[in-house]
């Protein structure tokens, strides 16, 4: 019998690499600038076009993230052809952004009441007025809303489709297009992701929705296909796996680049990252980090990263 041969057709996905900044704002103990200039050049050199490279937060919430300037400068002298943002949480830090030279930024703001007031010490009310703040301050700033809790709360539990819709909607009216849909404490699950991605995607056609997704139950590869397969636009993962929101009981680490990367590409997706490098990067981390991380254990087998 004839065996006919399948052709592979490749589907291009965008990845966001946010372990500089997501990734290491749990580590206790400071990680030297040197060397996360250093993981950041593996990971540009492994392929990544979209970097978050920090946040401009107060030293006195993350000590992590007391070089963030420096870092920013570096970066963007380093990486002019590369896509660079830094979560901000509030107009100073967006001002501070930009007096930097960075093109786009992040603020973030929960879908939880009882989150966003853990996170950001802000009703949501109040954040949504601290966005378009900075909205119509800097209307040439690209922003990126980060929504955490968009899928669970550690706090409220599973979040309502239509209190999402409405968030977004009101971030809509003030000219926002480009949303990143956080799986906070990685209680998504596949029905659930599906549902939301299709219906973001139907309700706000000229808009961007990413897929943030956490691996505490194991779920975060897997979820992540399903955000892909139901109209992602992009996805964010961290080296090594790390990572985790500080103020949110129960939440453990990102999805790992690796893991997910070397899903993809075996699975004929064009990533346009070399798994090889990503890897070696990964391995570095591990030899620089462990045993200073206060969340997940980074694990690294000769050929894959597995968490």
């Amino acid at each position: 019998m004839e065996v006919k041969s399948i052709e592979v057709i490749e589907i291009k996905i965008k990845l966001e690499e946010i372990g500089p900044r997501d990734g290491f704002q749990n580590v206790k103990e400071f990680i030297p600038t040197d060397i996360k200039l250093k993981i950041i050049d593996g990971i540009v050199s492994a392929g990544y076009k979209k970097i978050e490279i920090t946040s401009l937060v107060s030293p006195k919430a993350i000590p992590q993230m007391r070089d963030a300037q420096e870092v920013i400068k570096s970066c963007l002298k380093r990486y002019p052809d590369v896509e660079l943002f830094a979560l901000v949480p509030n107009l100073y830090g967006a001002r501070t952004a930009v007096e930097l030279g960075l093109k786009e930024v992040c603020p973030v703001i929960s879908l939880s009441e009882t989150h966003n007031k853990a996170n950001v010490n802000k009703t949501v009310e109040e954040s949504l007025r601290q966005i378009k703040e900075i909205k119509e301050t800097f209307p040439k700033l690209k922003l990126t809303i980060d929504i955490a809790t968009a899928f669970a709360c550690p706090f409220e539990g599973e979040m309502k489709l239509e209190d999402l819709i409405a968030l977004i909607q009101k971030l809509y009216d003030m000219g926002i297009r480009s949303f990143m849909l956080c799986d906070t404490i990685g209680k998504a699950y596949p029905k659930q992701v599906e549902k939301v991605f299709r219906t973001v995607k139907s309700e706000f056609k000229d808009c961007t929705f990413g897929a943030h997704i956490h691996d505490t139950r194991n779920m975060g590869i897997l979820n992540t296909y399903i955000a892909i397969e139901n109209g992602a636009d992009s996805i964010q993962t961290s080296l090594g796996g790390l990572g985790g929101c500080p103020f949110a009981p129960g939440a453990s680490g990102n999805t790992s680049s690796e893991d997910l990367v070397y899903a993809l590409n075996q699975d004929g997706y064009d990533t346009g990252i070399d798994f090889d490098k990503l890897l070696e990067v990964a391995k570095y981390e591990k030899s620089v980090i462990e045993g200073n991380y206060s969340g997940h254990h980074i694990n690294i087998e000769s050929d894959i990263c597995k968490r």
